[in-house]
């Protein structure tokens, strides 16, 4: 595979359903307009799209992308539950290493609505979560809150039985994320809250609180990617993200013959992805900069922390409350304010962490900027399921 390149990114601010008056095109067009004027580029450059998104019919990518330009190219439309954008980047990625185009668009959206995360009124013959509903359902009985929640909120609950994991230290997830998103005027929430209130927060399922969990959020993210070629043909060099791996895995054994809510919510998947993207990109976890990971609730991060390797199976409580993973740590966990306090609009997440990690490897970040930051890497999760982990280097960081 050719190297691939991103050297345009742009979102949209991401901000409380139904509080901005757009259409998803005008969402589209205002992340992708973003993305190509970074790159310098124009719109009939790009040569094919890949369109993200879970609440919007068939062809929308195409209705999206037809207000920017009528050029005739291939744009496919890709829906991978929460993984969505990263699966679409990952799509315009392989266009561009397999040779098929030398700049292609990966665009992701979403309009969310109360209707449509709340399911159908009656519940259908089949659904893309059978089997997690099946293991959930040996150990737990159901509960009056959205499935999500149940899945995650029974999955602290093992968290919490097995290694002893604190309902502070989950709740520290949340603290970190929102201090983080104080810094970042795209976020959907922007300011801070104390331990004491995000455990005194209204309760959602478990451990859970309403402020360590993601909200329903409305925005988009965009991304050029580029072959070596067209950057030195450009004089792009110097904004061109590489990327040095990806990888895109869905559900095994694992994640339903173990009898764990933790695996069942995708840490197998999770260990999976990282250690192939790390392996591919000759690096370690310890040689990461940045990450910004699939904090859909706090839980999640503590999960992500442990398959990911950043520090051993059940220490990941005691971690997070060490400081280990905001500024002055080891590391910086979720500069935005992740998936809790930056916001989730399912198909845009993947898009919206390629723009913050490019932004933190070209020294762009503003006053959440990572200090040197070199590498980066992303991990966007999806139950039914799918998750997906990319590794990024700086400009000019001499990885092949």
């Amino acid at each position: 595979m050719r190297r691939v390149f991103v050297v345009g990114v742009a979102m949209t601010p991401f901000v409380k359903i139904g509080s901005r008056e757009w259409t998803y095109p005008r969402m589209v067009g205002e992340a992708v307009r973003g993305a190509l004027g970074d790159a310098g580029i124009g719109y009939e450059q790009v040569q094919r799209a890949a369109v993200g998104y879970v609440f919007q019919p068939s062809t929308a990518g195409q209705r999206a992308l037809y207000d920017i330009g009528l050029s005739g190219i291939p744009i496919v439309n890709v829906n991978n539950n929460c993984a969505t954008g990263s699966t679409a980047l990952m799509l315009a990625r392989e266009w561009v290493g397999g040779g098929l185009a030398e700049v292609t668009l990966a665009v992701g959206f979403e309009q969310m609505t109360k209707e449509a995360m709340a399911g159908p009124a009656t519940k259908p013959a089949v659904t893309t979560v059978d089997p997690h509903l099946r293991a959930m359902a040996e150990q737990y009985d159901f509960a009056a809150a959205p499935l999500t929640t149940q899945f995650f909120g029974n999955a602290a609950i093992e968290h919490m039985k097995r290694y002893g994991t604190t309902p502070e230290q989950l709740a520290r997830v949340a603290v970190k994320n929102h201090d983080h998103s104080t810094r970042n005027p795209l976020a959907q929430f922007q300011v801070p809250y104390t331990l004491e209130q995000v455990l005194g927060d209204r309760p959602v399922h478990g451990p859970l609180t309403r402020s360590q969990c993601s909200p329903m959020s409305d925005g988009a993210g965009a991304a050029v990617l580029a072959s070596e070629d067209f950057v030195r043909a450009h004089g792009l060099e110097a904004q061109a993200v590489e990327i040095l791996a990806q990888e895109l895995v869905t559900d095994g054994d694992a994640a339903f013959g173990t009898g764990s809510m933790i695996d069942v919510v995708g840490a197998p998947m999770t260990r999976a992805a990282a250690s192939r993207a790390l392996d591919t990109a000759g690096l370690g976890i310890g040689d990461i900069d940045v990450i910004e990971l699939h904090d859909c609730f706090s839980i999640n991060e503590l999960i992500t922390y442990e398959a990911l390797g950043l520090c051993g199976e059940g220490e990941s409580g005691p971690f997070v409350e060490s400081g280990a993973t905001t500024y002055g740590g080891d590391l910086v966990v979720n500069p935005s304010g992740g998936l809790i306090s930056k916001g989730h609009p399912l198909g845009a997440t993947g898009l919206a962490q390629a723009a913050e990690l490019s932004w933190h490897l070209r020294g762009l970040a503003g006053d959440r900027q990572v200090p040197g930051a070199r590498t980066a890497l992303a991990h966007n999760l999806g139950l039914g399921g799918a998750c997906v982990v990319t590794i990024y280097a700086a400009p000019g960081g001499g990885h092949a």
